[in-house]
């Protein structure tokens, strides 16, 4: 069964996709993960039934990378401590992108609730069902949970259709050694396993996903 193409555009103030090998005082990556790309686009419409592949995202304003300061009161910190610390990043900020994925059954339909059987079931295409809700629903602004731009403080200025005056920003080129790709690798309800790309191209302001399904049969 042939995969359906969705995209979208986002843009916001401040983005931080997380460089995890950063330490303490994270760092961002220049464009979001291969699984905060697919987050963004399940905040639309998420359905258990159909599987979100990523495959490319477009840059389409300058890096500007940015000092930001926020005390941290949450369960990560060190034994022992007493209140808030503050808490130092990287982020990015003024950022636009234009992401791309296809979307596919699910594979693992064993693993689907009850619910979303069912409605496998009655959907004779279950990818070109799913797209289409979704555009529907990009368009009238409708969101399933709230979208974020890698931290949930970081929310979106536009969330929407690809807007006329966006344009990708050709000059940004670099490789990135590794690049988180997933957290949670093995679908629905599996458990947590990191997952990396090694020497991730970004050229001409294009970073393309390796591995997956790009295009192909389901």
């Amino acid at each position: 069964m042939k995969p359906y193409e969705i995209r979208l555009e986002i843009a916001g103030p401040t983005a931080m996709w997380t460089r995890p090998d950063t330490g303490d005082c994270p760092v961002s990556y220049p464009a979001p993960t291969y699984s905060a790309v697919k987050g963004i686009f399940e905040s639309v419409l998420w359905g258990p039934a159909v599987e979100v592949v990523p495959y490319k995202v477009e840059i389409c304003r300058p890096l500007n990378f940015h000092s930001y300061a926020t005390n941290y009161n949450g369960p990560l910190r060190k034994s022992g401590t007493e209140g808030a610390y503050q808490f130092l990043a990287t982020v990015l900020i003024n950022v636009c992108y234009r992401l791309y994925a296809y979307v596919y059954p699910a594979q693992k339909k064993d693993e689907l609730s009850e619910k979303a059987r069912n409605w496998d079931k009655q959907t004779t295409s279950p990818g070109h069902a799913y797209a289409a809700i979704f555009e529907r629903r990009l368009k009238s602004g409708k969101c399933f949970t709230m979208p974020f731009l890698g931290w949930k403080e970081f929310t979106p200025s536009y969330l929407g259709p690809f807007r006329e005056e966006t344009s990708v920003y050709t000059d940004i080129n670099t490789v990135l050694p590794s690049m988180v790709r997933e957290v949670f690798p093995d679908g629905y309800k599996s458990q947590r396993r990191f997952t990396y790309d090694q020497n991730v191209r970004i050229e001409n302001g294009v970073l393309q996903y390796s591995g997956g399904r790009k295009g192909g049969g389901a």
